[in-house]
């Protein structure tokens, strides 16, 4: 039993450790431009700078530190391309179009008017892919009475692309807004129930799709009402050149949940017309 405990030991050990090396963020910008020049300069920026500061993400989160560091060069009117840098870094980071807008905004009062007006030229480029997705997604808003609220961060890890969820109603019965971005699906699930159970959906905007395990998929357009059985595997998820967006009813029943399973393939996805 000693041993056992022991070897268990090991191996948690062992992962913790290959982990933390794959979280260590890589930088060879300091030996690829001074390298020869300056090595120990280079060094303590790849090795020291990036390879220990900023892979200690048990500590602070790389978001946090993109935050950090773009102020602080900001705050110094440093706009040349290291700010360009990190905020590229700031976006693969998580940092969204409408939080560097707003971050920006807030720098702008203690930094200086001048030096956010330079930051912010830099940043409409870094996330100029950014703006024609905001765009249309505003203008997919404006096709639909409800909103398309918040990314569906709970559920993020049983979807392929960005969902948003927008709670209608809690009362009598569960009705959420569920919008997808072009291309996004759900997993295939099951909605389980010992008695009733299931979920109903009704498309509100955009064109999207339902299929069943061992069924054709079935196209979604405003107003088409698909019933969903409990205990039956499905997914859907919008068409790959629009936006969609449906209600979803939770039916009540005994002993409900949901069970998530695998992705749905781009092999099944990309035969759908």
């Amino acid at each position: 039993m000693k041993l056992k405990w022991m070897l268990t030991f090991a191996v948690l050990a062992l992962n913790a450790s290959l982990l933390t090396a794959q979280e260590k963020v890589k930088q060879t910008a300091g030996r690829d431009q001074l390298g020869t020049f300056a090595p120990q300069f280079a060094a303590l920026n790849d090795d020291v700078l990036f390879g220990e500061v900023w892979s200690r993400t048990d500590k602070l989160g790389l978001r946090d530190r993109s935050l950090v560091t773009i102020t602080s060069l900001i705050s110094q009117g440093i706009t040349d391309s290291s700010l360009i840098y990190h905020l590229q870094s700031a976006r693969q980071n998580g940092i969204t179009r409408t939080e560097i807008s707003e971050i920006l905004t807030h720098i702008a009062f203690y930094a200086g008017w001048p030096k956010a007006w330079a930051a912010f030229r830099l940043a409409k480029d870094v996330w100029s892919e950014d703006t024609a997705g905001e765009d249309a997604k505003a203008a997919f808003q404006r096709s639909m009475i409800f909103p398309i609220g918040e990314p569906n961060t709970a559920y993020a890890a049983y979807f392929t692309g960005n969902s948003y969820l927008a709670p209608i109603s809690k009362e009598q019965v569960a009705v959420s807004n569920v919008t997808f971005e072009p291309g996004c699906r759900n997993h295939w699930h099951i909605h389980r129930a010992r008695k009733g159970g299931g979920q109903m959906l009704i498309g509100v905007a955009g064109q999207g799709w339902y299929q069943e395990e061992g069924k054709p998929a079935v196209k979604i357009l405003p107003g088409t009402v698909i019933h969903i059985p409990a205990n039956v595997k499905h997914w859907h998820g919008a068409a790959a050149d629009s936006w969609f967006a449906h209600l979803a009813f939770e039916i009540a029943g005994e002993g409900t949940s949901n069970e998530w399973l695998e992705p749905v393939t781009d092999e099944i996805y990309s035969h759908l017309k």
